[in-house]
């Protein structure tokens, strides 16, 4: 089974909880570095740690929760190596890994249940890289990552 870090913000606390309770109850070793309380804090910093994580191999994926899903998301996409995806239903979950190689999927719990959070997530993890003609558009987002990207 796959190991996950999961971070959160203030605005994400309680949907961190009955995600990360959901994801162990399936078999995943899940490694819980966000916030375990209401105070006010800065998701880029929980954002940054999660992929970190990723990037040092210490996890394979990442589960980052906010409000919108969005503020971790773009904070997560600046890393280098990172792909991220704000999803707020399955199809999108599933293309994000199959066509985009996503290494992490975002969420925001003023935007979604627990049970679509579920089913989105669901449909993230049983999803896997297609490859193919992929592959090409992977090198294309890592050459402008590294500047280099000339289309």
């Amino acid at each position: 089974m796959e190991k996950i870090v999961i971070a959160n913000d203030h605005a994400a606390i309680d949907m961190k909880f009955k995600l990360k309770e959901y994801l162990e109850s399936k078999g995943y070793e899940v490694i819980n570095i966000g916030l375990d309380t209401y105070d006010h804090v800065d998701y880029p910093d929980y954002a940054y740690k999660a992929c970190q994580m990723i990037l040092k191999k210490e996890v394979d994926l990442g589960v980052l929760i906010c409000g919108t899903g969005i503020g971790m998301s773009i904070a997560a996409n600046k890393i280098k190596g990172i792909r991220a995806c704000a999803c707020s239903e399955p199809f999108s979950a599933r293309m994000s890994r199959s066509h985009n190689d996503a290494n992490v999927i975002c969420f925001g719990e003023r935007v979604i249940g627990i049970e679509t959070a579920k089913e989105i997530l669901d449909a993230f993890l049983s999803s896997k890289f297609a490859g193919a003609h992929h592959v090409s558009r992977i090198e294309k987002i890592k050459a402008i990552e590294e500047g280099t990207y000339t289309p």
